[in-house]
């Protein structure tokens, strides 16, 4: 678009315009959906700018060719980046130092200047909120384009909105980025547009959106294959009461928290159980990608050494220790992204945008179980490389977590106005449980106001999710049995679709393999139980609407309360729960 005059006047380095440029100096055009949101952004010139864009899918580099093509045009002059940590301050540094665009990553606004040799500066949220006036100054002195990563974190803590809105309210441009659900609030986000939802309730509004779903079908990202495992586990409570359950049985809110805490206990079985069972499904992929790392999330920095000492004994190879407090922290991951070694075990260092694109195999090992925090550390994992590379995250079998892993595609936007959804789409205080974590302190006050001993734990293969769909579960599979390898040897390298061929296949020759089982004498279901079933039931229907009409899950569990009234799900009884599912099949059966 970029022609004549103004292709006279590109600053050094930056090459010729958009879209004939290559991406930030390599030799890789951009993405159709990167020419498509700058093509949107150039017609509108706007002077702020909301991309959402899932995990994966570049959104630096759609920055960046934006940075440049405005530096390019001289409609600005210096470029200010804020992102959530220190170490995505050097990451935006390195990919605009291939851009051409030299931006100082070590700027304190107590000092108020950089050399020269710089076009631009990256800052923390955090270093925004301490002082927003020196960078207000800054702002005001040129034509400053401010890009925003991750702009929700804006919303993290009161000063840190105030900040941002206060430093960058007299930029000339800013361009802000998002590639994770935003929190819900009662509170704005700085420069976000706002309006009324179908409910009335006030909803961010972005000027594009690259969902999953779509990066999916453009090959951006690569597919996941989340491996479930559930097992026996057995904790005293500060009342020396005994306690044993299974995870992923109902349960109730308290013992659910218990339980997950018992199965990610260094000291039992059922970590080294799943650690040994990825390591295995990393060996797998391997034999097809040679450089395919794995990573481990680990709720504080206790359990992620414990955790590094269980990997050292099973693959006798020392892993990668990314804890937030060490100084060094930073360039272990640039070490281990850069090189071949298998297995990196880390706490805060997994916060969004943080890139290394080999990172294929992933242990979900926290107790944080939000769905902004799930949806940041599936996307380590998203990042494609090449034709037919797959991800595989193993996870417990906690009922919110096998929720986040069907509902990987669901964007959420951020609502005004409104804690807590009837159906639970938006979560209270995830922010708080987030930023705990990222600190590396444990996930939640309110896990540390129950005390309670691990006693115990054995780990089970329980299934796999696949593109909205369930394999495998079918009862118990021990860890280490032939069952568990049917899916654990799954090839390295096949196309989505070849992937779920394949999962149905080891799904069909299970039941084949198994004996024939007498029909158990019939019980009578415990009303506990029964309403689960239902429960389960109704939202994988509900699911599977999504996947067919795209419609949003909140939606459509608010459309069955209007027509069959009632209470919302997880309060309501087993015949509105029958009524409701009866009505959501006759909706499919239309559809047919």
């Amino acid at each position: 678009m970029t022609g004549g005059d103004d292709a006279a006047h590109l600053a050094p380095g930056l090459g010729p315009a958009w879209p004939e440029r290559a991406a930030w100096g390599t030799a890789t055009p951009l993405r159709a959906w990167q020419s498509a949101a700058m093509t949107q952004y150039f017609d509108a010139m706007p002077r702020d700018f909301l991309a959402v864009a899932t995990p994966g899918a570049g959104k630096t580099t759609f920055a960046l060719s934006v940075a440049a093509e405005l530096l390019g045009r001289r409609q600005v002059d210096r470029i200010t980046i804020v992102a959530p940590t220190e170490h995505l301050k050097l990451q935006w540094a390195e990919a605009a130092a291939t851009a051409g665009i030299p931006i100082d990553p070590a700027y304190a606004a107590g000092k108020g200047k950089t050399s020269q040799d710089y076009l631009g500066i990256a800052v923390t949220y955090a270093g925004v909120g301490v002082n927003p006036l020196a960078l207000r100054i800054r702002t005001e002195r040129f034509r400053t384009l401010v890009i925003l990563d991750e702009i929700h974190h804006a919303g993290d803590a009161l000063s840190w909105g105030e900040g941002v809105r206060e430093a960058f309210e007299p930029a000339h441009r800013r361009l802000a980025l998002t590639g994770t659900p935003f929190r819900s609030d009662i509170n704005p986000i700085p420069f976000v547009t706002y309006a009324p939802g179908p409910d009335g309730v006030p909803r961010s509004v972005a000027d594009y959106t690259y969902g999953y779903a779509e990066a999916l079908a453009d090959r951006v990202v690569r597919p996941v294959m989340f491996m479930a495992y559930s097992g026996e586990l057995q904790w005293r409570t500060r009342a020396g009461d005994e306690v044993a359950a299974r995870l992923g049985e109902p349960l109730t809110k308290d013992l659910t928290a218990q339980a997950l805490r018992t199965a990610l206990d260094p000291e039992g079985s059922w970590i080294p159980s799943v650690l040994s069972a990825a390591d295995m499904r990393l060996s797998e992929v391997r034999r097809h990608v040679p450089d395919a790392g794995a990573m481990v999330i680990a709720s504080d920095q206790d359990a992620a050494r414990a955790y590094a000492r269980t990997l050292k004994s099973l693959t006798g190879e020392t892993p990668a220790l990314v804890l937030s407090d060490e100084k060094g922290a930073s360039k272990k991951i640039s070490e281990f992204a850069a090189g071949d070694s298998r297995w990196m075990v880390a706490v805060r260092m997994v916060s969004e945008g943080v890139d290394v694109p080999r990172l294929a195999v992933g242990v979900y090992a926290t107790t944080v179980s939000t769905p902004l925090f799930f949806a940041q550390a599936v996307g380590r994992f998203v990042r494609a490389r090449a034709r037919g590379e797959s991800a595989s995250v193993f996870l417990p079998s906690v009922p919110s977590l096998l929720q986040y892993a069907a509902e990987l595609e669901v964007a959420r936007d951020h609502v005004l106005q409104r804690k807590v959804s009837d159906e639970g789409d938006l979560f209270a205080a995830e922010d708080d449980l987030l930023a705990r974590a990222q600190a590396g302190e444990a996930a939640s006050a309110e896990l540390e106001a129950v005390p309670f001993e691990a006693l115990g734990s054995q780990a089970h293969f329980d299934r796999v999710l696949f593109d909205g769909a369930e394999f495998g579960h079918e009862g118990e599979v021990h860890v280490g049995s032939e069952e568990e390898m049917d899916f654990l040897g799954i090839p390295g390298l096949l196309e989505p679709d070849q992937m779920r061929e394949l999962l149905a296949q080891r799904q069909s020759d299970r039941r084949a393999k198994r004996p024939a089982r007498p029909d158990p004498e019939p019980r009578e279901v415990a009303t506990h139980e029964q309403l689960a079933l239902l429960r389960r039931e109704l939202n994988g229907l509900v699911a599977a609407w999504h996947h067919r009409t795209g419609q949003a899950h909140g939606i459509t569990h608010a459309a069955l309360r209007k027509e069959c009234g009632g209470p919302a799900a997880a309060v309501a009884t087993a015949d509105v729960l029958r009524k409701r599912i009866d009505r959501l099949r006759e909706w499919a059966s239309r559809a047919s």
